[in-house]
Protein backbone atom coordinates (compact mmCIF):
# COMPACT_ATOMS: atom_id res chain seq x y z
CA UNK A 1 0.00 0.00 0.00
CA UNK A 2 1.22 3.49 -0.81
CA UNK A 3 2.32 5.47 2.23
CA UNK A 4 0.14 8.42 1.20
CA UNK A 5 -2.99 6.22 1.21
CA UNK A 6 -2.04 4.72 4.57
CA UNK A 7 -1.57 8.24 5.98
CA UNK A 8 -4.99 9.33 4.69
CA UNK A 9 -6.67 6.27 6.24
CA UNK A 10 -4.90 6.82 9.56
CA UNK A 11 -6.02 10.45 9.52
CA UNK A 12 -9.67 9.69 8.78
CA UNK A 13 -10.17 6.88 11.28
CA UNK A 14 -9.97 9.01 14.47
CA UNK A 15 -12.24 11.62 12.85
CA UNK A 16 -14.87 8.99 12.02
CA UNK A 17 -14.57 7.51 15.51
CA UNK A 18 -15.21 10.95 16.99
CA UNK A 19 -18.28 11.47 14.82
CA UNK A 20 -19.61 8.06 15.82
CA UNK A 21 -19.17 8.81 19.54
CA UNK A 22 -20.93 12.17 19.13
CA UNK A 23 -23.75 10.49 17.24
CA UNK A 24 -24.30 7.91 19.96
CA UNK A 25 -24.60 10.62 22.60
CA UNK A 26 -27.07 12.52 20.42
CA UNK A 27 -29.09 9.37 19.84
CA UNK A 28 -29.42 8.86 23.59
CA UNK A 29 -30.39 12.50 24.16
CA UNK A 30 -33.01 12.47 21.39
CA UNK A 31 -34.42 9.18 22.66
CA UNK A 32 -34.96 10.79 26.06
CA UNK A 33 -36.27 14.12 24.68
CA UNK A 34 -37.05 14.17 20.93
CA UNK A 35 -38.11 17.83 21.04
CA UNK A 36 -35.01 19.17 22.78
CA UNK A 37 -34.02 22.33 20.90
CA UNK A 38 -30.43 22.09 22.07
CA UNK A 39 -30.17 18.45 20.97
CA UNK A 40 -31.73 19.20 17.58
CA UNK A 41 -29.29 22.06 17.00
CA UNK A 42 -26.37 19.83 17.99
CA UNK A 43 -27.71 17.14 15.68
CA UNK A 44 -27.79 19.53 12.72
CA UNK A 45 -24.17 20.52 13.39
CA UNK A 46 -23.19 16.86 13.67
CA UNK A 47 -24.97 16.02 10.42
CA UNK A 48 -23.10 18.81 8.66
CA UNK A 49 -19.79 17.45 9.96
CA UNK A 50 -20.82 13.98 8.79
CA UNK A 51 -21.80 15.34 5.36
CA UNK A 52 -18.39 16.99 5.01
CA UNK A 53 -16.60 13.75 5.94
CA UNK A 54 -18.74 11.71 3.54
CA UNK A 55 -18.13 14.23 0.74
CA UNK A 56 -14.37 13.99 1.28
CA UNK A 57 -14.38 10.20 1.44
CA UNK A 58 -16.53 9.92 -1.69
CA UNK A 59 -14.35 12.35 -3.63
CA UNK A 60 -17.22 14.79 -4.02
CA UNK A 61 -19.16 12.30 -6.17
CA UNK A 62 -22.86 11.97 -5.33
CA UNK A 63 -22.86 8.69 -7.26
CA UNK A 64 -20.38 7.13 -4.80
CA UNK A 65 -21.98 4.39 -2.67
CA UNK A 66 -21.13 6.23 0.56
CA UNK A 67 -22.69 9.50 -0.63
CA UNK A 68 -25.82 7.63 -1.75
CA UNK A 69 -26.09 5.83 1.58
CA UNK A 70 -25.77 9.11 3.44
CA UNK A 71 -28.51 10.76 1.36
CA UNK A 72 -30.83 7.78 1.80
CA UNK A 73 -30.44 7.98 5.57
CA UNK A 74 -32.68 11.05 5.55
CA UNK A 75 -35.54 9.46 3.62
CA UNK A 76 -38.37 7.10 4.49
CA UNK A 77 -40.61 5.34 2.00
CA UNK A 78 -44.14 4.52 3.21
CA UNK A 79 -46.06 1.53 1.90
CA UNK A 80 -47.77 3.79 -0.67
CA UNK A 81 -44.40 4.39 -2.30
CA UNK A 82 -44.47 8.15 -1.74
CA UNK A 83 -41.12 9.55 -0.59
CA UNK A 84 -41.32 11.59 2.61
CA UNK A 85 -38.98 14.54 3.11
CA UNK A 86 -37.34 13.40 6.34
CA UNK A 87 -37.39 10.64 8.91
CA UNK A 88 -37.62 11.46 12.66
CA UNK A 89 -34.36 12.95 14.06
CA UNK A 90 -33.47 9.95 16.25
CA UNK A 91 -33.98 7.60 13.31
CA UNK A 92 -31.82 9.79 11.10
CA UNK A 93 -29.04 9.70 13.69
CA UNK A 94 -29.29 5.90 13.82
CA UNK A 95 -29.08 5.64 10.04
CA UNK A 96 -26.17 8.07 9.75
CA UNK A 97 -24.33 6.07 12.42
CA UNK A 98 -24.81 3.01 10.25
CA UNK A 99 -23.32 4.87 7.27
CA UNK A 100 -20.33 5.99 9.33
CA UNK A 101 -19.74 2.40 10.49
CA UNK A 102 -19.83 1.30 6.86
CA UNK A 103 -17.20 3.94 6.09
CA UNK A 104 -15.02 2.68 8.96
CA UNK A 105 -15.39 -0.89 7.73
CA UNK A 106 -14.49 0.12 4.18
CA UNK A 107 -11.41 2.05 5.30
CA UNK A 108 -10.37 -0.84 7.54
CA UNK A 109 -10.54 -3.20 4.58
CA UNK A 110 -8.50 -0.76 2.49
CA UNK A 111 -5.97 -0.53 5.30
CA UNK A 112 -5.81 -4.31 5.49
CA UNK A 113 -5.23 -4.74 1.76
CA UNK A 114 -1.68 -5.34 0.65
CA UNK A 115 -0.09 -4.71 -2.74
CA UNK A 116 1.00 -8.33 -3.06
CA UNK A 117 0.02 -11.19 -5.37
CA UNK A 118 -2.97 -13.39 -4.50
CA UNK A 119 -0.56 -16.21 -3.65
CA UNK A 120 0.59 -14.16 -0.67
CA UNK A 121 -2.92 -13.83 0.80
CA UNK A 122 -2.18 -16.23 3.68
CA UNK A 123 0.89 -14.23 4.73
CA UNK A 124 -1.10 -11.00 4.50
CA UNK A 125 -3.86 -12.44 6.71
CA UNK A 126 -1.24 -13.64 9.19
CA UNK A 127 0.06 -10.08 9.52
CA UNK A 128 -3.47 -8.93 10.29
CA UNK A 129 -3.51 -11.11 13.40
CA UNK A 130 0.00 -10.56 14.73
CA UNK A 131 -1.59 -8.84 17.73
CA UNK A 132 -3.06 -12.17 18.92
CA UNK A 133 -1.07 -13.23 21.98
CA UNK A 134 -1.78 -16.98 21.89
CA UNK A 135 0.41 -18.43 19.09
CA UNK A 136 -1.80 -21.53 18.82
CA UNK A 137 -4.86 -19.37 18.16
CA UNK A 138 -3.26 -17.25 15.42
CA UNK A 139 -3.41 -19.76 12.51
CA UNK A 140 -6.98 -20.67 13.46
CA UNK A 141 -8.27 -17.10 13.18
CA UNK A 142 -6.18 -16.50 10.05
CA UNK A 143 -7.89 -19.40 8.30
CA UNK A 144 -11.33 -18.44 9.64
CA UNK A 145 -10.87 -14.86 8.43
CA UNK A 146 -10.08 -16.04 4.90
CA UNK A 147 -13.03 -18.46 4.96
CA UNK A 148 -15.38 -15.72 6.17
CA UNK A 149 -14.43 -13.47 3.27
CA UNK A 150 -15.12 -16.23 0.77
CA UNK A 151 -18.45 -17.05 2.44
CA UNK A 152 -19.64 -13.47 1.91
CA UNK A 153 -18.47 -13.45 -1.70
CA UNK A 154 -20.33 -16.72 -2.31
CA UNK A 155 -23.45 -15.42 -0.50
CA UNK A 156 -23.29 -17.85 2.42
CA UNK A 157 -24.29 -15.09 4.78
CA UNK A 158 -25.30 -17.23 7.75
CA UNK A 159 -21.96 -19.03 7.83
CA UNK A 160 -20.11 -15.75 7.28
CA UNK A 161 -21.85 -14.13 10.26
CA UNK A 162 -21.06 -17.09 12.52
CA UNK A 163 -17.43 -17.06 11.40
CA UNK A 164 -17.01 -13.33 12.06
CA UNK A 165 -18.56 -13.69 15.50
CA UNK A 166 -16.33 -16.64 16.32
CA UNK A 167 -13.24 -14.64 15.36
CA UNK A 168 -14.49 -11.66 17.37
CA UNK A 169 -15.02 -13.74 20.47
CA UNK A 170 -11.67 -15.48 20.09
CA UNK A 171 -9.54 -12.35 19.70
CA UNK A 172 -11.36 -10.44 22.45
CA UNK A 173 -11.04 -13.40 24.82
CA UNK A 174 -7.33 -13.61 23.97
CA UNK A 175 -6.94 -9.90 24.79
CA UNK A 176 -8.83 -10.23 28.08
CA UNK A 177 -6.78 -13.24 29.15
CA UNK A 178 -3.54 -11.41 28.34
CA UNK A 179 -4.82 -8.39 30.27
CA UNK A 180 -5.31 -10.60 33.34
CA UNK A 181 -1.92 -12.27 32.92
CA UNK A 182 -0.37 -8.83 33.10
CA UNK A 183 -1.68 -8.55 36.65
CA UNK A 184 -4.20 -5.86 35.77
CA UNK A 185 -7.55 -5.89 37.54
CA UNK A 186 -10.62 -6.00 35.34
CA UNK A 187 -12.81 -4.28 37.91
CA UNK A 188 -16.56 -4.92 37.99
CA UNK A 189 -17.01 -8.09 35.95
CA UNK A 190 -19.63 -10.84 35.60
CA UNK A 191 -19.36 -13.83 37.95
CA UNK A 192 -17.13 -16.74 37.07
CA UNK A 193 -14.14 -16.87 34.77
CA UNK A 194 -13.86 -15.32 31.31
CA UNK A 195 -14.88 -18.67 29.84
CA UNK A 196 -18.19 -18.38 31.71
CA UNK A 197 -19.05 -14.95 30.33
CA UNK A 198 -21.43 -14.41 27.46
CA UNK A 199 -20.28 -13.08 24.09
CA UNK A 200 -21.68 -9.61 24.81
CA UNK A 201 -20.26 -9.61 28.34
CA UNK A 202 -16.74 -10.20 27.02
CA UNK A 203 -17.09 -7.35 24.54
CA UNK A 204 -18.55 -5.02 27.17
CA UNK A 205 -15.77 -5.76 29.68
CA UNK A 206 -13.11 -5.35 26.97
CA UNK A 207 -14.52 -1.90 26.23
CA UNK A 208 -14.75 -0.99 29.92
CA UNK A 209 -11.08 -1.77 30.55
CA UNK A 210 -9.99 0.09 27.42
CA UNK A 211 -8.97 -2.83 25.22
CA UNK A 212 -11.50 -1.89 22.54
CA UNK A 213 -13.77 1.06 21.79
CA UNK A 214 -17.55 1.08 21.41
CA UNK A 215 -17.72 0.05 17.76
CA UNK A 216 -18.86 -3.45 18.73
CA UNK A 217 -22.22 -1.96 19.75
CA UNK A 218 -23.12 -1.87 16.05
CA UNK A 219 -23.38 -5.66 15.97
CA UNK A 220 -26.78 -6.75 14.62
CA UNK A 221 -29.07 -8.78 16.87
CA UNK A 222 -28.35 -11.99 14.95
CA UNK A 223 -24.65 -11.58 15.75
CA UNK A 224 -25.27 -10.88 19.43
CA UNK A 225 -27.20 -14.15 19.66
CA UNK A 226 -24.87 -16.17 17.46
CA UNK A 227 -24.29 -18.78 20.17
CA UNK A 228 -28.02 -19.61 20.29
CA UNK A 229 -29.02 -22.66 18.21
CA UNK A 230 -30.86 -21.84 15.01
CA UNK A 231 -30.04 -18.13 14.94
CA UNK A 232 -28.14 -18.05 11.66
CA UNK A 233 -30.06 -19.92 8.95
CA UNK A 234 -30.95 -22.62 11.44
CA UNK A 235 -34.01 -24.12 13.03
CA UNK A 236 -35.84 -20.80 13.31
CA UNK A 237 -36.07 -20.66 9.51
CA UNK A 238 -34.87 -17.03 9.47
CA UNK A 239 -32.27 -16.29 6.82
CA UNK A 240 -29.27 -14.15 7.69
CA UNK A 241 -29.29 -11.00 5.58
CA UNK A 242 -26.33 -9.78 3.55
CA UNK A 243 -26.52 -6.52 5.51
CA UNK A 244 -26.12 -8.32 8.87
CA UNK A 245 -23.26 -10.46 7.59
CA UNK A 246 -21.39 -7.48 6.14
CA UNK A 247 -21.99 -5.29 9.19
CA UNK A 248 -20.65 -8.03 11.47
CA UNK A 249 -17.55 -8.30 9.26
CA UNK A 250 -17.15 -4.51 9.48
CA UNK A 251 -17.38 -4.62 13.28
CA UNK A 252 -14.73 -7.34 13.26
CA UNK A 253 -12.41 -5.00 11.31
CA UNK A 254 -13.07 -2.19 13.78
CA UNK A 255 -12.27 -4.40 16.80
CA UNK A 256 -9.14 -5.73 15.08
CA UNK A 257 -7.98 -2.15 14.65
CA UNK A 258 -8.77 -1.42 18.31
CA UNK A 259 -6.69 -4.37 19.46
CA UNK A 260 -3.79 -3.43 17.19
CA UNK A 261 -3.96 0.38 16.78
CA UNK A 262 -0.53 0.52 15.15
CA UNK A 263 -1.57 -1.77 12.33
Amino acid sequence: MEESLRAQIDAYMPHLDGLIHRGRRLRETLAADPSSGEALEATRAWQQACATAVNQLSGGSKAHWLARSYSQAFLVRPSTGRVVEEAPPAQIVERVLDVLEQAVGSLSQMGDSEAVPASSEAASNTRRFEFVHNPALRPVVVQAYADGGRDIEEQRYGVALLTSCGILEAIVTDALEHHLLGGRVLGDTPPGTIADWSFEARLAVAERVGLIHGGWARLPEAARQYRDPGVADGESGAKTSERDARRTRQVLHVVMRDLDPGR
